[in-house]
């Protein structure tokens, strides 16, 4: 750089230390880079023209030929290929390679010359009989190649034919074979024919269909053809469609079958199992896939894809018909026959069980008829996490529900424990064939609780399996034994460290519990059914191990505690805590049940329900709110011992008194009561207070028969004498509110409306005022009914809980439940007659009760009716009432710690 004059022009200096050369040099990189990037983006432009060129003359060059050879073929055999003769099929003949070429599905004579020759390629073949020598001519070893590429060409044309055509010819698809006048028939039968596993080129040509997704096509041709297939009625004899699915089914699963193995994408599985309601449409094609062991074949492909099935799935054909949902109904919809064939194997067994758990595990929108909500969740189940859940179609939902009926229950679970005896085990524990047995049914039981009305298959597992003791064994093997036995392969969300009771114990308690509410007093004591009174020891141990190990050692604080909730979907997004969640509160409530046996009649001392972990710090830690003893308490009481319980439920109490002392002296609540209109007076009195009145200092003073009040001041003699005095005249069976059992227990009369009018507040009164008593600490001194008890636990009655009320009608009803001729020669109907001073009304135990009449399959469904209804439904309203009233005063949870004999040490 020259000096130029200018004495203003400074020498610019880089700060960063570089050179100008430096600086150039890197510009000059820079420049360069981005030519050569322009000369390579030219270069693949103008290879691309080429290309495009090329090709767009090269399909012009064949359009041309296509053309010359469409003429040529007209000119010798028809438009529509009508002159056609046996000799344009042979080896020799070039006219299938012409047509072939020169073939366009969207040329509507092409399709139309295609359908000819097809009617034509079946009139020579019944005319001689033997299709492969029409192709081959004398000798088709020599012609092999020739005459198996032609076939699976010809196939695979015929099938492109339909497809590209499937909406004109949607109303032909279902047709039968003897409708050949139409287009899609004579295509459809050329399917059947070429494709019979008999001939020689079978496995080339499902191969060759394998490879170029033809069941791709089939699904999208099957898709079309039921749009409306609810409103066809069909004949016996299946359609040409039908036909074709057949024969390809059959082939398949067929031994030895040499086809090659492709993409699971788009087998026969993934593309026509897929297709909802598929058996609606090809009822004959069901009977065949469910009976011939093709069931077993494809079940069993499709359980080794597991757990990546989903991935080999089609796209949903809507968010309300996913493509999974259409596989578990078609397949769990033939289940049942196959699972009833006598050569029906173990293995096929398990295979089924595996993919009906994936399956109905697998998706979170699964919620087949069961509107409850679930109350377990995890406080990290939110955000991002968070599904939005789309209902099934109805009719998916209830072709999944149907399916999974009891027949289906009970066929699966003996399938699974055929070979296991359920007495006698090894004392190494169970072995390889038992623990996959246990894990298989447990898994899918598992899943179904969560999916399905627990209603609909409790009964047939508990009384119609051995589910209950092949659990037991299971378990109390695993127990003995110390043995951490793995059933994680059988729920995806279910970690290999989980313990090996875990799954079985969330399937055996909810299935023994539903067993407890049906069975008597003489099967459980006597009979020892389903469990010997031995065994139930042992359950009770195990079970009061497993319940403080799940809540006190290995507590999960991300499980929210819940008394009861009922099961809905699991997602893989659960974790074992949830799961461990699930069955501590099953746990509990099955040690709780037999607690309640244990109360009726002692067969275990009450203090193998207590956790050997209670002391005095527990006891504290129990008194705070959203600590580890506090949710023990709130979830498994009765592993607490009945004094802990004590000292917390009267620490409670004071706490709540002494937050009401400082009204002591003060208080507002003064009674008047006429000692000749004792229980009047209170009523009125009562009735006006609020909540928080209540659990204040209440003064009472009588009144004479003259109106003037007695003398003395109340320090809570009068108050206590006062309690009393009314609880003796309110509970008196006298007063008509309340009835006695034989043994002389308390419980509210079914007709109290009869006699009182306002018979519900007084009950809404009376439940306030024994609360009022508990909560003051006095002795009322009334002995309750403990079925009426159970209701302020909010508790439901069963059959063994009637003898308190009524033992001849108990007795009578497990006469019934024995009787071993015909129950309909008695002439007993779904009614009951009620006799309430005098007057008997009829009353319907099921709509239509009256016309309905017992027999010996619904007999046990007769007998816990009847009992519900003396227990439940006749004292329903007065109890509602009356724990609305009780509940003002005393807490929910503060009764949830004793059970009803414990409850009535307090009243």
């Amino acid at each position: 750089m020259f000096f130029s004059g200018d004495p203003s022009t400074r020498k610019r200096i880089d700060l960063g230390g570089r050179s100008s050369k430096e600086r150039d040099r890197k510009n000059l990189l820079e420049q360069t880079r981005l030519e050569r990037n322009r000369r390579m983006w030219l270069r693949q432009q103008n290879s691309a023209a080429i290309k495009i060129q090329k090709c767009y003359r090269g399909r012009k060059v064949v359009r041309n030929e296509q053309s010359k050879l469409r003429e040529k073929c007209h000119k010798i055999y028809g438009k529509y290929c009508q002159n056609l003769d046996r000799s344009a099929f042979g080896p020799d003949s070039d006219f299938l390679r012409q047509f072939l070429f020169f073939f366009n599905a969207e040329n509507n004579d092409d399709v139309l010359a295609l359908v000819n020759i097809c009617r034509l390629l079946q009139q020579f073949v019944q005319q001689s009989g033997d299709v492969v020598r029409l192709f081959s001519g004398l000798d088709y070893s020599s012609t092999c190649p020739l005459v198996n590429y032609r076939v699976k060409q010809l196939v695979y044309t015929c099938i492109r034919a339909l497809h590209q055509n499937r909406n004109q010819l949607k109303d032909q698809f279902l047709l039968v074979p003897e409708e050949s006048s139409v287009t899609a028939i004579p295509l459809l039968e050329v399917l059947v024919l070429l494709i019979d596993i008999k001939l020689p080129w079978s496995c080339k040509i499902v191969g060759h269909m394998f490879q170029n997704n033809a069941f791709g096509l089939l699904r999208e041709i099957i898709l079309t053809a039921k749009d409306d297939v609810d409103n066809r009625i069909y004949p016996a004899k299946g359609s040409s469609l039908e036909r074709v699915l057949t024969v390809v089914m059959c082939h398949i699963g067929q031994k030895p079958c040499i086809c090659s193995y492709f993409d699971p994408r788009y087998d026969f599985s993934s593309q026509i199992l897929t297709i909802p309601f598929l058996w609606n449409a090809f009822p004959d094609l069901r009977q065949v896939y469910a009976t011939q062991g093709l069931n077993q074949h494809y079940v069993h492909q499709m359980a080794t894809l597991v757990p990546d099935l989903i991935n080999f799935l089609p796209k949903d054909i809507s968010d309300e018909i996913p493509t999974y949902a259409c596989l578990l109904g078609n397949i769990l919809e033939t289940a049942g026959i196959a699972l009833s064939q006598p050569d029906c194997s173990f293995d096929m067994a398990m295979d089924l069980a595996a993919i009906a758990t994936f399956l109905l595990e697998s998706h979170p929108s699964l919620k087949l008829l069961n509107k409850k909500e679930n109350s377990v969740t995890r406080e990290d189940d939110t955000g991002d996490d968070e599904v939005m859940e789309v209902a099934l179609d109805r009719k998916l939902e209830q072709q999944i529900c149907n399916a999974i009926d009891t027949r289906f229950l009970l066929q699966l679970t003996n399938i699974l424990f055929r070979d296991i005896s359920s007495v006698n085990g090894s004392d190494y524990g169970p072995d390889d064939r038992e623990v996959a047995a246990v894990g298989a049914i447990c898994g899918f039981l598992y899943v179904i609780f969560n999916t399905l009305p627990l209603e609909r298959i409790m009964t047939v597992l508990a009384y119609r399996t051995e589910l209950v003791p092949m659990l037991w064994k299971f378990m109390k093997q695993c127990h003995e034994n110390k043995q951490r036995l793995s059933l994680s392969e059988w729920l995806s969300y279910l970690s290999g460290d989980a313990p090996g009771w875990l799954l079985p114990l969330a399937v055996f308690c909810p299935v023994y519990k539903h067993m407890l509410m049906i069975v008597d007093n003489e099967e459980f004591y006597e009979q020892g059914k389903p469990l010997s009174l031995e065994d139930i020891r042992s359950l009770i141990i195990l079970l009061k191990q497993v319940l403080w190990q799940l809540l006190w050692v290995n507590h999960t604080s991300s499980a929210t505690p819940v008394k009861s909730v009922p099961v809905t979907t699991v997602s893989k997004r659960q974790s074992i805590e949830a799961i461990q969640q699930r069955v501590s509160i099953v746990v509990s409530e099955l040690l709780s049940q037999l607690q309640d046996w244990n109360n009726r009649r002692q067969f275990t001392s009450p203090t193998d329900f207590h956790a050997d972990g209670v002391n005095d710090s527990f006891i504290s830690q129990a008194l705070m709110e959203k600590t580890r003893a506090n949710e023990v308490l709130k979830q498994a009481a009765l592993l607490i011992p009945f004094t802990s319980r004590v000292k917390i439920f009267t620490s409670q109490l004071a706490d709540v008194r002494q937050q009401h002392g400082s009204q002591a002296l003060f208080t507002r609540n003064r009674f008047r009561i006429r000692r000749d209109h004792i229980l009047e007076d209170a009523y009125n009195q009562m009735s006006q207070l609020s909540e928080d009145d209540l659990q204040g200092l209440i003064r009472v003073s009588f009144v004479n028969e003259f109106g003037v009040e007695e003398a003395g001041i109340d320090g809570g003699g009068i108050f206590k004498d006062f309690m009393e005095n009314i609880t003796r005249a309110a509970f008196d069976v006298q007063y008509g509110l309340f009835k006695e059992t034989a043994d002389h227990q308390l419980y509210p009369n079914p007709g109290s409306g009869m006699i009182h009018e306002q018979h519900l507040q007084f009950f809404h009164f009376l439940g306030t005022l024994l609360a009022k008593a508990m909560f003051e600490g006095i002795l009322v001194d009334l002995p309750f009914a403990t079925f009426f008890l159970s209701k302020l636990k909010q508790k439901h009655n069963y059959l063994n809980d009637l003898p308190s009320l009524d033992p001849e009608l108990y007795r009578h009803l497990i006469f019934l439940k024995h009787y071993e001729g015909n129950i309909s020669e008695l002439e007993l109907y779904f009614v009951i007659v009620n006799n309430e001073y005098g007057e008997q009304t009829e009353e319907e135990l099921l709509p239509g009760g009256k016309n309905k009449r017992v027999t010996n399959e619904n007999v046990i469904t007769f007998i816990h009716l009847v009992a519900n209804h003396r227990l439940n439904s006749q004292i329903r309203q007065q109890s509602s009432h009356f724990l609305r009233g009780f509940q003002q005063l005393i807490q929910k949870d503060w009764i949830d710690m004793f059970n009803e004999q414990e409850l009535q040490v307090f009243l």
